[in-house]
């Protein structure tokens, strides 16, 4: 039976949410917050193309999840094969899909990144009304990138973009559908206890790194930050709290030779992928969002701010949205290490005065980035898809 043949006694109607992994990243677990919105008033079923830590969140909130293949345009499909690898996935994800969109679909269709493009098709084929949630904004990525990005917007009835930087990348190539999409910043949830900055640094002065490590999100910036300061007698213990994306191993290698090289090791700690980053910020003085290409916003330079830590941020994209308003947040050149290693310094040199600005900060920063706002917009959203005209 279909949620179209539920009877009386089972009135909601299902939508399907579709995600491109099952980790408990950035993008992870905004995902989560939609579902656990959405619960709230439909039967929610999650597709994903592989199994991980988010399936067993998603079936502690209530929703349903399948495991099913789909074609996820990744740069690995940029090699022959992975383009192998996506043509096939488009296929033999086809039935599998429609299945799901027939079944499980009847309140509408949530396609939660623009690296889905099949699915808004694969839903108007099956007549249902779908909904591209847009986390990513590359906005350097040339004018054919751009456009195969598109596509996912292009076929959904709606579109929600998470920053204005967001919007304004889509706008490049659907100026119309960008100027109708729904701005939805972010939720993020605070820690159930913020820990207040300790009173004085005595070195070494504690840094930390919370993300994917990746090339484009600054790592070796870090590392170089990190070195600089020695250089000047300043000692620092840096956490890259988080872990490498699958095929990207190489990644790490190269970040444990250059620290093995420079002779780091005693200042540089590997706590690779965690679920619980606030006990990480807690210990830390200073947080360090170093990306060196565009971010669609900034939830690390959120939960800095909401665990009362001061934050230098990379000057550019979606992170100067998420780090507006916040007196601790800093916007810092990209790459250029030593404005960064200055910063830090002078954060340490201003410590009393930035202490007392921090809990205000975490305070605004709850309010901002509340959960029931987002929840709420995020429902009306969907909801929309049943109203004539959206």
């Amino acid at each position: 039976m279909t949620d179209d043949d539920a009877g009386p006694g089972t009135p909601r109607r299902g939508v399907l949410v579709v995600h491109p992994g099952a980790e408990l990243y950035g993008a992870d677990r905004a995902l989560l917050q939609t579902v656990e919105a959405l619960l709230a008033v439909y039967d929610v079923t999650v597709a994903v193309p592989v199994a991980g830590p988010l399936v067993a969140e998603l079936e502690r909130a209530g929703a349903r999840v399948e495991v099913s293949r789909m074609p996820v345009l990744r740069r690995a499909a940029m090699r022959p094969a992975g383009a192998v690898r996506l043509v096939s996935d488009a296929l033999l994800g086809v039935i599998p899909a429609v299945r799901l969109l027939r079944s499980r679909a009847s309140g509408g269709v949530v396609v939660n990144t623009v690296t889905l493009p099949s699915w808004p098709l694969l839903a108007r084929l099956a007549r249902r009304r779908t909904v591209v949630h847009v986390h990513e904004a590359e906005a350097s990525a040339g004018a054919l990138a751009r456009w195969v990005m598109s596509l996912g917007p292009r076929g959904a009835h709606h579109v929600i973009v998470n920053s204005e930087f967001t919007r304004a990348v889509l706008q490049r190539t659907l100026p119309r559908r960008a100027a109708a999409a729904t701005l939805v910043y972010n939720s993020v949830p605070g820690p159930s206890r913020v820990v207040p900055p300790r009173s004085s640094i005595e070195e070494p002065v504690r840094l930390v790194y919370v993300g994917r490590l990746s090339p484009r999100k600054g790592v070796r910036v870090v590392l170089d930050v990190v070195d600089e300061l020695r250089r000047r007698g300043v000692r620092a213990q840096l956490a890259l709290v988080g872990g490498v994306f699958p095929g990207y191993e190489w990644f790490e290698t190269e970040l444990l030779d250059s620290v093995r090289e420079r002779g780091l090791a005693e200042h540089v700690r590997f706590v690779g992928f965690v679920d619980d980053v606030w006990p990480h910020l807690a210990d830390a003085d200073v947080v360090l969002v170093p990306s060196i290409a565009e971010e669609s916003f900034g939830n690390t330079v959120v939960e800095a701010v909401l665990a009362a830590r001061p934050v230098l941020v990379s000057d550019s994209s979606g992170l100067r949205e998420a780090a507006a308003g916040h007196e601790n947040a800093r916007l810092l050149p990209v790459g250029d290490v030593d404005l960064w290693a200055t910063a830090v310094t002078d954060v340490v040199g201003r410590w009393p005065a930035v202490r007392q600005v921090a809990v205000g900060d975490a305070g605004r920063a709850s309010v901002r980035y509340g959960l029931d706002r987002y929840r709420e917009a995020v429902v009306d959203v969907v909801r929309g898809l049943e109203r004539p005209g959206t």
